[in-house]
């Protein structure tokens, strides 16, 4: 199966619940537990939707144009009101919109190398302005507790995470960038645990991931995906922190023990000569396959689930147990699921 041409983009909000699906006409956004189609916006002569993200479970979503004829060009976010069915708002900037970050006081808006950040939704006026390394793929995370307005993003130095508190009450005061020097290559993936607390991180290598400590930038635990380079399409922690899960263009999703990581398993291979280097790594505590070079999204569930949702329309179900086994529970195309007033 390869990528669906209805499928643009996609993008789970901040507490895993929901994700949305941007398409030519318009998004679509889904339950995820259970699977239900729970609203269809379309957006008139838009052209395509190359960015849609959703602010938790909120009527307001975050706009980025693509196609040959969109409406909203890739240099505009504009903010769309599902319950008004249009836009309220709009951002613009000098070069194209790379990613957005939402939370309930606040938009981070992500071009090549810069990042603003601006208060949100009321009242919306620029907080900061960052210049970043240079940055295609539009990295960053924002952490979305009560306590913690944390943002991470690729530092100046390859290989480098640098972490910045946005909290607004903290305007003005000055403040040495915090690094850390997470891998030898350029960043090609971050994820936040929703406390804020951890980060986790790999390179375009793809072939090792590391979960640091934010307070202390003190490194957690190594983890390896495999020996192959691989190019990760996504990090994600589970709601407690527990677990991390991995999607990379190999086709496999791996599932990681970070608090217990006695659960991971370990190499057998000698711990002399060409194996050393990965005999004493941790690898999957599980994993499970889906479409090879398509790219997915993978968030836990309820419970010990994993889910992956991916551009060929498809979306999957495991259940992991703490000794490694791995089933599938349930698989859709979630292109087909129809609208469930239910849960609307």
């Amino acid at each position: 199966m390869t990528q669906n041409k209805d499928v643009r983009f996609l993008s789970v909000n901040y507490n895993r619940s929901c994700f949305v699906c941007g398409t030519e006409s318009g998004f679509t956004v889904y339950n995820v537990e259970p699977l239900a189609n729970v609203l269809r916006q379309d957006v008139p002569d838009c052209g395509g939707i190359g960015q849609v993200h959703m602010l938790n479970r909120s009527n307001l979503f975050a706009l980025v144009g693509s196609g040959r004829h969109m409406k909203y060009a890739k240099n505009r976010v504009v903010i769309w009101d599902g319950n008004l069915k249009k836009p309220v708002f709009e951002y613009t900037f000098c070069s194209p919109v790379l990613n957005i970050r939402l939370r309930k006081n606040m938009i981070l808006v992500v071009l090549q190398k810069k990042l603003y950040a601006y208060s949100f939704p009321n009242d919306s006026t620029q907080l900061f302005c960052y210049d970043t390394r240079d940055n295609p793929r539009g990295l960053c995370e924002l952490s979305v507790a009560i306590d913690s307005q944390m943002c991470v993003f690729p530092g100046p130095k390859s290989g480098s995470i640098q972490l910045v508190d946005l909290d607004v009450s903290k305007i003005g005061l000055s403040s040495t960038p915090c690094l850390i020097n997470a891998h030898q290559h350029d960043i090609a993936c971050i994820a936040m645990n929703q406390l804020g607390t951890y980060v986790a991180t790999a390179s375009k290598k793809g072939t090792l991931i590391r979960v640091f400590e934010i307070k202390t930038r003190r490194q957690l635990i190594e983890l390896r995906r495999g020996t192959d380079p691989a190019s990760l399409y996504c990090l994600n922690f589970s709601p407690d922190s527990s677990y991390l899960c991995a999607a990379s263009d190999k086709g496999t999703v791996h599932i990681f023990a970070v608090k217990e990581p006695a659960k991971n398993k370990r190499s057998t291979l000698s711990k002399v000569g060409f194996f050393g280097q990965y005999a004493e790594s941790q690898w999957g505590l599980a994993n499970f396959s889906v479409q090879a070079e398509c790219p997915c999204l993978c968030v836990f569930g309820p419970g010990s689930s994993v889910i992956a949702i991916s551009y060929d329309g498809s979306f999957n179900k495991y259940v992991f147990t703490k000794d490694g086994n791995c089933n599938r529970e349930s698989f859709d195309l979630f292109v087909d699921v129809g609208n469930d007033e239910e849960f609307i």
